[in-house]
C-alpha cells in the first residue's frame, strides 16, 4: 500500500514566520480586510527579543520577554504550526517539513535569520558554561547576567561578528551594561574588559559612533577593531581573536566570554530562488524601497532575512511593514508599489543600567530623530525608560496589534 500523498491547500497570502515581522504584518493584513491569511511558524511561544539584552545585564527576567504564540497570532488568521523548508515562486507554493504543500496568491518571507554559533571554532561546546554565554537565546541570556554578577577580577571578553547580525549594537551593549554593574560593584578597575568588532568604526553611524568612542573610553574598555572571534577553548576559558588588518592572531585567557554567533538566512532559504545571489548569506533579494521581489511580483519580504543595506532591528520592522502592506494590496489589486522605505532603523543603546541613547538613521546614515525636542545622542534615564518599559509595551499591545 502506497504511502498518501501529503495535503494541499491554498490561502489568498502565506506568511512564513511568526516573529515580529510576520505578526506586524498579518495584522495589518487583517486590518485592511484580507481575509485569508495563513502564518507558518513552528514555535510555541513569541519573543520580545530586544528585552534579552537587559535580562543579560540583570535587569529585567528571561519570563517578561514571552507570549504564547497563540496569544500573538491575529483573530481570523490560520496558525500553520510548522517549520516552512522549501518555497518555490514559479508554483507558487510552500512546502512544510512534514512535506504539506501550501499554494499561495501572495507570498511574504519573515523567518528571521539563524544564528551559526557553529561557525566559530568551540563555541557550541561551551555555551552555558566555562564562563561563555550569548544574549541572543533565551536560554542563554540569564546565564550572561550569572557570569556578569559573579566576576570580581579578571578578564572579560565581548566579541561580534562579521557580517549582519540582529540589532549591530547589542554586541556592544552587554559590555557597558557589565562594566556599569562591575563599577557599582567596586571592581571594574580589576576586570578587564575587551570588546572585539569587525568594524573599524564602532557604529555604522558615525556620529553615534563618535559618542560610544568616549563611553568605551570611560569604562577602560580596550577596543579590537577589524576582529573577531575565531576559536573557543570552553575548558581552558581561552579564546582565539582574529585581526584581519594584520592577519595575525591573539590567544587570550578570559573569565567572561559573551559571543554574539555569525548569523545568515535560514538554510532552507539560503537554497531557495529568492535567496539574493549578491548576499554571501543567502538573505532574500527584494527592492530596497518597495519590498518586492525584483522577479515574482507577488512575493515580498521585510525583517531579518531581507537583503536590505540597513540594521536589521524591530523597528526596522515596524517601518517596513506598513510598506509591504501597501505594497502587497496593490498587486492584488493589480496595481503598481504605493509604500516606499526609506530605511530608516533605531537602536535603542544602552550605555548604563539606566541610561541609553537612541541611535535613529537611513539608508544614508542621516539622523531620522523620531522624539522631538530631545537629544538622544546623549545616554538619558528617560531614554532608558522607554527602553526597559514604554517600547515593550508598545510592542505588545500596539505593534503586533498592527496599530503601530
Amino acid at each position: 500500500m502506497s504511502a498518501p500523498k501529503p495535503s494541499s491547500r491554498h490561502h489568498e497570502v502565506i506568511i512564513v514566520g511568526g516573529g515580529t515581522a510576520g505578526i506586524t504584518v498579518a495584522a495589518r493584513l487583517r486590518r485592511a480586510g484580507v481575509d485569508d491569511i495563513a502564518v507558518v511558524e513552528p514555535s510555541a511561544n513569541h519573543y520580545y527579543q530586544p528585552l534579552w539584552t537587559l535580562v543579560g545585564g540583570g535587569r529585567a527576567t528571561a519570563s517578561a520577554s514571552m507570549r504564547p504564540e497563540a496569544k500573538v497570532i491575529p483573530g481570523g488568521v490560520t496558525w500553520v504550526r510548522e517549520a516552512a523548508a522549501e518555497v518555490d515562486p514559479d508554483a507558487q507554493t510552500v512546502t512544510t517539513a512534514s512535506g504539506e504543500v501550501l499554494h499561495y496568491g501572495h507570498l511574504v518571507m519573515a523567518p528571521g535569520n539563524q544564528l551559526d554559533f557553529d561557525k566559530v571554532a568551540g563555541l557550541t561546546e561551551t555555551l552555558g558554561r566555562n564562563g561563555v554565554s550569548s544574549n541572543y537565546r533565551y536560554d542563554l541570556a540569564p546565564r550572561t547576567w550569572d557570569f556578569i554578577r559573579d566576576l570580581s577580577g579578571g578578564t572579560a571578553l565581548f566579541t561580534m561578528p562579521a557580517g549582519p547580525v540582529k540589532c549591530a549594537g547589542a554586541p556592544q551593549k552587554i559590555a557597558y551594561l557589565a562594566a556599569d554593574w562591575w563599577r557599582t560593584r567596586h571592581v571594574l578597575d580589576d576586570i578587564r574588559i575587551i570588546l572585539v568588532l569587525p568594524t573599524a568604526a564602532m557604529f555604522s553611524q558615525p556620529d553615534w559612533a563618535k559618542v560610544l568612542v568616549g563611553i568605551a573610553a570611560d569604562y577602560g574598555i580596550e577596543v579590537r577593531r577589524e576582529s573577531q572571534l575565531v576559536e573557543v577553548d570552553g575548558d581552558a576559558k581561552r579564546a582565539v581573536i582574529s585581526d584581519a588588518a594584520t592577519g595575525t592572531k591573539d590567544t587570550i585567557d578570559y573569565d567572561v566570554l559573551h559571543a554574539t554567533p555569525p548569523q545568515s538566512a535560514p538554510d532552507w532559504v539560503k537554497g531557495s530562488p529568492l535567496a539574493d545571489p549578491a548576499s554571501p548569506f543567502g538573505y532574500v533579494q527584494v527592492d530596497q524601497y518597495t519590498l518586492q521581489s525584483p522577479n515574482w511580483p507577488n512575493v515580498f519580504a521585510l525583517g531579518d532575512v531581507a537583503n536590505l543595506p540597513t540594521s536589521k532591528t524591530g523597528a526596522a520592522i515596524r517601518k517596513q511593514a506598513p510598506v509591504v502592506v501597501a505594497n502587497l494590496l496593490a498587486a492584488m489589486r493589480g496595481g503598481t508599489p504605493e509604500g516606499r522605505y526609506d530605511g530608516y532603523t533605531s537602536c535603542p543603546l544602552v550605555t548604563a543600567r539606566n541610561r541609553m541613547l537612541l541611535a535613529e538613521f537611513d539608508y544614508d546614515l542621516k539622523p531620522a530623530p523620531s522624539i522631538p525636542f530631545i537629544d538622544t545622542m546623549k545616554p538619558r534615564y528617560d531614554m532608558w525608560l522607554l527602553k526597559r518599559y514604554g517600547l515593550p509595551a508598545m510592542y505588545w499591545h500596539l505593534m503586533l496589534h498592527g496599530r503601530m
